[in-house]
C-alpha cells in the first residue's frame, strides 16, 4: 500500500483511500466466524501501512489523537496487553492500563459495572480478557463503548488469529491453498478456534494434530455441521507436518497432564514435540509459528524455535501492525480528518 511521505516522520499512511474503508461498519472485533474474506484482507492492508509506520525513527501518527483505549485484563498476559498499548500510542491514542485484580472488582463490584465505570470515564475502546468464555459478548450487550477481545476462556482470540494469518501472508505472499498444521493443545485453546475461523475463510487447508485428549468432544461432527470442508484431524504428527506450509505450535500448559489428560510430559514431547527432523518432512521453506509463551523442550525444540524457519519474534512484531489496524478501524480513525 502506498505510503504518504510529507517531509515528516509523523505522516500518516495513505489509506483513507482505500476502497474498501468505507463498508467497514463493525464497532467491536469478538471473533472471526462472522469476518468476510474482504474484511480480513481489509485489516491486512492497513496492517502493512502500520508496518511502515512502525519502520520510521519515529514510530507515531497522530491518527488516532484524542481517543482513549483502555486495556481490562482479568487474566495475566505480556505479549497481548503490551502489544494493544503500543499500537495505541503508536496512534497517539491515550492510554490506560488496568489490572483487575486491583480493581473494584476484588471488593464484589460486578463486570459489567466494571466496565461501565470506563466508559464513563471516557474509553472509546476496552481491550478486555477474561477467563470466563463469552464475557466480551456480554459487555456489548451493556456498553456503547467498543470492544476488542483479547482472549475469552477457551473460547476465542481474533487479533492473535489475524497476526497469525498476517506473519504467513507476508512470508509466503498469500493465503489460499497454503497447509497449515496446528499442533496440541487444541481443546482448551481459543488460538486454534480463532484460526480454525479465520483460516477456513482465507481458503486455508487446516491440519490439527494432538492427542485424543487434547481435542475437544465431538470436534468431527462441529467440523461437519460448520462445512469445514478443507480442515481435517491428525493424530500422527509426522503425517500432519507432511507437506505443510505452516506448522504452528501451541503451548502445552502443565496442568494438563495433572489433570491427568496425558500419560506423561514424557510421552508429550516424544509423540508431538517439533524437531528438527519432523520439520524437514514438511516443505523446505515451511514457517514455524507459536503465538507464545514458548515452553522450549517442550512442544519444539530449541533449535527449531530459534531456526531459521523460525518466525516466532515476526508474530510478535506483527501483531503490534494488526493491533494499530484494528483500533484504527474500530475507533474511527477512517473517518478522521487530520492530514
Amino acid at each position: 500500500m502506498k505510503i504518504t511521505e510529507q517531509g515528516s516522520s509523523t505522516a500518516i499512511p495513505e489509506i483513507f483511500t482505500h476502497p474498501d474503508i468505507d463498508a467497514w461498519q463493525r464497532r467491536h472485533v469478538l471473533d472471526l466466524d462472522d469476518f468476510t474474506r474482504e474484511e480480513m484482507e481489509l485489516v491486512f492492508d492497513i496492517a502493512d501501512a502500520m508496518a511502515e509506520v512502525l519502520t520510521r525513527e519515529v514510530k507515531r501518527v497522530p491518527t488516532l489523537r484524542g481517543k482513549t483505549m483502555v486495556t481490562m485484563f482479568y487474566e495475566p498476559s505480556t505479549r497481548t496487553r503490551a502489544s494493544f498499548e503500543l499500537a495505541a500510542k503508536s496512534l497517539s491514542a491515550d492510554t490506560l492500563s488496568l489490572d483487575a485484580t486491583k480493581s473494584s472488582v476484588v471488593k464484589g463490584e460486578s463486570l459489567v459495572d466494571n466496565l461501565r465505570t470506563l466508559q464513563a470515564l471516557g474509553a472509546d475502546v476496552i481491550v478486555m480478557r477474561h477467563s470466563q468464555s463469552g464475557a466480551p459478548y456480554l459487555a456489548t450487550q451493556y456498553l456503547n463503548t467498543s470492544i476488542i477481545n483479547a482472549g475469552d476462556g477457551w473460547h476465542a482470540h481474533p487479533s492473535q488469529a489475524l497476526l497469525d494469518l498476517y506473519t504467513i501472508r507476508r512470508h509466503l505472499g498469500k493465503l489460499t491453498d497454503l497447509r497449515v498444521a496446528i499442533v496440541g493443545d487444541i481443546m482448551h485453546s481459543r488460538v486454534a478456534r480463532s484460526n480454525i475461523w479465520g483460516m477456513s475463510t482465507m481458503g486455508v487447508k487446516v491440519v490439527l494434530c494432538a492427542p485424543s485428549t487434547l481435542l475437544p468432544h465431538g470436534l468431527s461432527e462441529f467440523l461437519t455441521r460448520c462445512r469445514f470442508s478443507n480442515v481435517s484431524i491428525e493424530p500422527r504428527l509426522e503425517s500432519a507436518v507432511e507437506g505443510a506450509d505452516v506448522v504452528m505450535l501451541l503451548r502445552l500448559q502443565m496442568e494438563r497432564q495433572q489433570s491427568g489428560l496425558l500419560p506423561s510430559l514424557r510421552e508429550y514431547i516424544q509423540n508431538y514435540q517439533l524437531t528438527q527432523h519432523r520439520l524437514s518432512l514438511a516443505k523446505p521453506c515451511a514457517l514455524v509459528l507459536h503465538p507464545g509463551p514458548v515452553n522450549e523442550g517442550v512442544e519444539v525444540c530449541p533449535e527449531v524455535a530459534h531456526g531459521a524457519q523460525s518466525a516466532i519474534e515476526q508474530q510478535v512484531t506483527n501483531g503490534v501492525a494488526i493491533r494499530m489496524a484494528l483500533l484504527y478501524l474500530i475507533a474511527g480513525g477512517k473517518r478522521s480528518n487530520v492530514s
